[in-house]
């Protein structure tokens, strides 16, 4: 049950973390906006870890499959993420990610010889039944833009995601002892900027955030309130869930933001909420409740 609470906590904040984002990506770009986001998680997880003398005392094995995690989820998986939001739109980018949990279950079984029970493959189909026709419903117009380069780019970005956990689950898996979540994300989001800052800055696609941020101070406190959300205690919070359940169940519901943004929507954004729409998150809560139960 702590995996899988730790999982929901984590699927609101990264709802809340979109919202944020969506607003940002706008004002400053997505390479500005990626790095900067994992720099400010970086600082905070830093100055927590230091503050409360958390240790790193990890086996080099641990650190390695960390950094590894890292730079195929957020170098990787995140950028291809973003490249398919200019593409095909948030919505089909979002349809195509919720292939990640079964790449990530798949994986696992494979390689972490995780098995989950037949009503927690139930349980998965529900919830994902529930998104897609959410996430396929908001899609459902003239003037959505779909090309075969953005698909892949999603689906890359998919494939990095569930790839990126069953990376970290492996790390955790080399120990008795738990590893700290705020420890193995700070590892995580290091390795990835040792590949994403240097690359966007020789390609001149980083500029200076002071010059930046001081012409545009909303987009500074989206920033951070997105890079809090998401970055700091949203990956934190989905390595401590992956560390107590299954990686197939915990990236299962971990792709909900798609249902809990919708009366964040209607709220923020006075949007109107179909029927249709109702109805999926009606079957999607049901799945995740399954999960929560199965036991």
């Amino acid at each position: 049950m702590l995996g899988e609470f730790f999982a929901l906590i984590t699927a609101i904040l990264w709802s809340m973390t979109s919202l944020f984002f969506a607003s940002a990506v706008v004002r400053i770009g997505s390479v500005q906006l990626n790095v900067t986001r994992q720099l400010i998680a970086l600082i905070l997880l830093t100055s927590l870890i230091i503050l409360t003398g958390v240790n790193f005392n990890l086996k080099p094995e641990q650190y390695f499959y960390l950094s590894l995690s890292g730079i195929v989820g957020l170098t990787f998986g995140d950028s291809f993420l973003f490249l398919a939001y200019r593409e095909i739109g948030a919505r089909i980018s979002m349809l195509i990610m919720s292939l990640s949990p079964a790449i990530a279950a798949l994986l696992a079984y494979f390689f972490l010889f995780e098995r989950i029970s037949l009503i927690g493959i139930i349980g998965i189909c529900i919830t994902l039944t529930g998104i897609m026709i959410v996430v396929y419903e908001k899609d459902n117009s003239a003037t959505t833009r779909i090309n075969y380069l953005g698909l892949i780019f999603a689906l890359f970005a998919s494939v990095g995601q569930g790839t990126g956990l069953v990376l970290a689950k492996y790390a955790f898996n080399l120990s008795q002892n738990s590893i700290n979540g705020f420890v193995a994300t700070t590892i995580r989001l290091a390795a990835s900027l040792m590949i994403l800052f240097p690359i966007s800055v020789l390609t001149g696609k980083f500029k200076n955030p002071i010059q930046v941020f001081s012409k545009d101070k909303k987009a500074l406190w989206l920033t951070i309130g997105g890079s809090i959300a998401g970055p700091f205690l949203g990956i934190t919070f989905s390595l401590i869930s992956i560390s107590h359940t299954k990686v197939g169940i915990a990236s299962t519901i971990m792709a909900l933001p798609p249902i809990i943004m919708l009366p964040m929507v209607k709220y923020f954004y006075n949007e109107k909420l179909s029927l249709r729409s109702i109805f999926g998150a009606f079957i999607a809560v049901a799945g995740v409740a399954i999960l929560f139960l199965r036991n």
